[in-house]
């Protein structure tokens, strides 16, 4: 009788986060922070190996750059695309999926990551700045990342802050098109969402063991609503956590949740 392997709540959430670029074909797979990196490695070296990464420099690579302190020369160079020509060759023309981690999303996917509380002009906590979400947000797929589901992240109402584009129907200004806005998934320490509700409003499609719909809705600031069948988050395989351990030689993950949970709720 085979053992399941133990594996963190990270582990598993980083095998749910990879699923965002299944089936993407040839374009940048992009994770900002160490989980949607290792989501974006373990996706191309796994499910979608046409997926194009980069060394975080100047290259492409086909094996994805491990995480951490490693040797200059560690990585395998498999193509040229610095940073001068990653707009041109990947952002503008749609040839990347990001995964980002925003500070607010409000229901329709408008995220902030610029200010929070009182005014543009004075805030109460400044933070990065719009940065590139604007452009971002309306030439190419994004996913998220919530390492923490609370309502101070799903905020009631809209975001303080509109840094990148979503789906609210009061913000389409007639005229304008908004076809390339293409928001995926959101993989939450609670949840697995999607944007196919109403108006393309968040969704609920996975829970992860041992959460319920109710505990993800009192971690939201607004309604969720729910797909038709919610499917329970899948454990990692060993060949998965092998995978991930090589990657993250370093174990940075056990950094990103706090005080790092076994991915088996009790």
């Amino acid at each position: 009788m085979t053992t399941a392997p133990e594996f963190s709540l990270c582990e598993q959430l980083i095998v749910a986060a990879s699923e965002a670029w299944r089936g993407n074909g040839e374009l940048v797979a992009t994770g900002i922070g160490p989980a949607p990196r290792l989501a974006a490695s373990l996706a191309k070296v796994t499910h979608t190996p046409e997926l194009m990464m980069t060394d975080g420099e100047a290259y492409l690579v086909e094996d994805p750059v491990p995480l951490g302190p490693r040797g200059y020369d560690d990585r395998k160079p498999a193509g040229y695309l610095p940073f001068s020509r990653f707009f041109d060759a990947a952002v503008w023309p749609g040839k990347r999926h990001a995964m980002v981690t925003p500070s607010q999303i409000d229901r329709f996917g408008q995220t902030n990551i610029s200010y929070l509380g009182g005014t543009y002009d004075q805030p109460k906590v400044q933070m990065l700045g719009a940065r590139g979400f604007p452009g971002n947000s309306i030439c190419h797929i994004n996913s998220m990342f919530v390492p923490a589901h609370s309502k101070r992240v799903f905020v009631e109402g809209e975001v303080d802050m509109v840094s990148s584009v979503g789906y609210n129907p009061a913000r389409r200004i007639a005229g304008a098109t908004f076809d390339r806005v293409d928001l995926r998934l959101i993989v939450t320490d609670l949840c697995v969402m999607d944007f196919g509700g109403t108006d393309h409003a968040i969704r609920v499609v996975m829970l992860h063991p041992g959460v319920t719909f109710d505990q993800v809705q009192e971690a939201t600031g607004f309604a969720l609503q729910a797909a038709a069948e919610i499917e329970e988050t899948a454990a990692p395989t060993a060949e998965q956590l092998a995978i991930i351990a090589r990657l993250d030689p370093h174990n940075l993950r056990a950094t990103v949740l706090k005080d790092n949970p076994a991915g088996k709720r009790t």
